[in-house]
C-alpha cells in the first residue's frame, strides 16, 4: 500500500515527536482513519520530508514520530504552463492532470478568446479551487513540492513571462516546429503557453513571437485545451530527463 501524503508546518517537521492536527491532520485521523503502527510522510510542500509513524490515534488528530528527514531537490529546468482558462470545471481538470505530471507552475490567462471570464468574486473562488486541486492532487501522487498557481496574468504579463523563459513556447495548431524537436534548454524556465477553446489570436502569437517564443504543434491532432497542456508536460518531462 503506498503511504499516504499530508501537509505539515515547516516547524512540526523538524521536532521528533507531535501532535499532528489541523486540517490535514483531521483528515488523516477521521478521513484515512490512521491508527497506531501505521506509516504516513509528511512535506511542507517545498521539498522538506519527514517519514512518520503513528504512535497515537485521536479523533481529530495523531501523535506520530519521525523516522527520517529528507530533501527532495526542486527539478530543474523548471516547467510553466500558462494556461487560457476553460469553460466549466475543465480549468479544475487541467490543473490537476499539469500537476499529477510535474508541472511546477500553473499560471491562468485571460486570454482574448475566453469564454471564461474571471471576475470579482468569481475570479478569487476560481482561484481558490484551482490551488485546492492542485494541493489534493500534488499529495495523491506523492509530490514534495507542490506546484505553484499564481495569479492569473494578462497578456501582457504572459508576454514577460516569456521574455525571461530560458525557452518560450506556444502550442499551436499551424505550427512548422513539433515541440518534440525544439532544443532544450538544462536549466531556467521552460513557458508553455496553452490557449482557450477558441485558440490564440493572431495579436497575441504576435506578441508572443517578440517576447521570444516559438510556436509549436503537439501532434497530427487538436487537443482540447484541458488536455494539451498535460500532453506538452509528458514530451517535454520525457526530453528534459526529469522522467
Amino acid at each position: 500500500m503506498t503511504v499516504p501524503v499530508f501537509l505539515a508546518e515547516p516547524a512540526d517537521l523538524a521536532r521528533d515527536e507531535f501532535t499532528f492536527g489541523g486540517p490535514e491532520g483531521r483528515h488523516a485521523a477521521a478521513v484515512r482513519r490512521l491508527r497506531a503502527g501505521e506509516r504516513l510522510d509528511l512535506t511542507d510542500g517545498a521539498g522538506t520530508v519527514a517519514e512518520c509513524v503513528v504512535r497515537d490515534a485521536g479523533r481529530d488528530s495523531l501523535r506520530v514520530e519521525v523516522l527520517r528527514r529528507y530533501e527532495v531537490a526542486a527539478p530543474r529546468p523548471r516547467l510553466v504552463v500558462v494556461q487560457g482558462l476553460p469553460k466549466g470545471d475543465r480549468g479544475e481538470l487541467a490543473v490537476e492532470m499539469m500537476t499529477e505530471a510535474g508541472v511546477d507552475v500553473i499560471v491562468p490567462w485571460a486570454a482574448a478568446r475566453c469564454v471564461t471570464q474571471w471576475k470579482g468574486e468569481r475570479a478569487v473562488k476560481s482561484l481558490n479551487r484551482w490551488r485546492s486541486t492542485a494541493r489534493e492532487a500534488g499529495k495523491q501522487s506523492r509530490r514534495f513540492h507542490l506546484p505553484e498557481v499564481t495569479e492569473p496574468a494578462t497578456t501582457a504579463g504572459v508576454v514577460a513571462l516569456l521574455s525571461a523563459a530560458a525557452l518560450g513556447v506556444v502550442l499551436h495548431e499551424e505550427a512548422a516546429s513539433p515541440l518534440s524537436t525544439l532544443e532544450l534548454p538544462g536549466a531556467g524556465d521552460i513557458v508553455v503557453v496553452v490557449g482557450p477553446e477558441g485558440g490564440v489570436a493572431d495579436e497575441e502569437i504576435g506578441a508572443f513571437r517578440e517576447a521570444g517564443a516559438v510556436p509549436a504543434l503537439l501532434g497530427p491532432t487538436v487537443l482540447r485545451t484541458s488536455t494539451a497542456g498535460v500532453a506538452a508536460a509528458a514530451v517535454l518531462q520525457t526530453r528534459t530527463g526529469r522522467w
